[in-house]
């Protein structure tokens, strides 16, 4: 991570909040994932996200689109963008695609999406990754502004089996291919991670190779330790699971939630040194619910994650 100098410590102190005026600005325009069911254990998202909050909607297997369709109808009728999940693996056909397209935007005028294969093990259809689904064209047709891809900032057993990078690189090389000639706005939101420097190195890696979308670096809000543990393993986090692991040893600290302090407020101060580095946003995955992921954001980000009915 950069050294600072002493200017950027003194104003690293300024601000409202924690008075981390680096974190408050990094949290700026953050967004956040939710999946029907968490959504509907809140009564109002006015009261607790930032007026144009980006609202991922997650779409876990066995989840009916109308249950979708009308989550993402709700929380845009509250003043928010939606962003459904659209994994490549659960939709039969382009037809299905088609279909989920057209209700998404009939019900709640959806412009964006989040492209990925999805974590079944088995196609239920013909598709099987993200870009078999960008290279339908029907996002492009139907006047998407925005399409995100994943990103992994660790190695993936799923992508790679026998280690290292090469597919994951491959997949990531043609999407940015794929951004040239799309008319939408690209950008890669990434499975969580715990430490900051393993990222900033990763970042700055696809920066060496020509990679320039925009990372949207996911983050797990606060959750019970042992919660965030299970996660991470179902989700293959790999290097960075250590960092719950030792944390784990203490006893003390079992029953105590983990928050992502530390690592957001080390990638804050690289990105303060550093205004070209290529994460741009966080994006909150928000394991030990909703209002207390948004709580932790209000209590960190000062006037930048004020809830629009503050």
């Amino acid at each position: 991570m950069a050294l600072l100098n002493f200017r950027k410590r003194e104003d690293a102190t300024a601000g409202n909040g924690t008075g981390n005026a680096q974190l408050e600005a990094f949290l700026k325009g953050y967004s956040i994932e939710v999946m029907p069911r968490t959504a509907a254990k809140v009564d109002d998202f006015r009261a607790l996200l930032p007026e144009g909050t980006r609202v991922y909607i997650a779409h876990i297997e066995g989840t009916p689109i109308e249950d979708m369709v009308a989550t993402a109808k709700r929380i845009k009728a509250e003043g928010y963008d939606v962003m459904p999940h659209f994994p490549a693996r659960i939709i039969k056909d382009k037809a299905t695609l088609a279909d989920w397209i057209a209700q998404y935007q009939g019900e709640a005028d959806v412009k964006q999406g989040l492209i990925l294969a999805g974590g079944v093990a088995n196609p239920v259809g013909e598709f099987d990754s993200s870009m078999q689904l960008l290279e339908t064209g029907l996002f492009d047709q139907a006047g998407f502004t925005n399409l995100h891809v994943a990103g992994h900032p660790e190695p993936n057993l799923d992508i790679d089996p026998k280690g290292g990078r090469a597919n994951t690189y491959a997949a990531l090389d043609w999407k940015q291919e794929f951004s040239k000639r799309t008319d939408a706005e690209m950008a890669l939101a990434t499975q969580f991670c715990f430490e900051a420097d393993p990222v900033i190195a990763w970042a700055n890696e696809l920066a060496e190779r020509g990679m320039n979308l925009p990372i949207h670096i996911g983050i797990a809000g606060p959750a019970k330790l042992q919660t965030m543990i299970k996660f991470a393993i179902a989700c293959g986090v790999g290097p960075s699971l250590k960092v719950l692991q030792k944390r784990a040893k203490d006893v003390t600290k079992l029953l105590l939630p983990h928050e992502p302090t530390e690592v957001l407020t080390g990638l804050a101060a690289h990105k303060a040194a550093n205004p070209d580095f290529n994460i741009t946003q966080v994006h909150f995955f928000p394991l030990g619910g909703i209002k207390t992921n948004a709580n932790w954001a209000i209590e960190h980000g000062g006037e930048n994650t004020a809830p629009a009915n503050s």
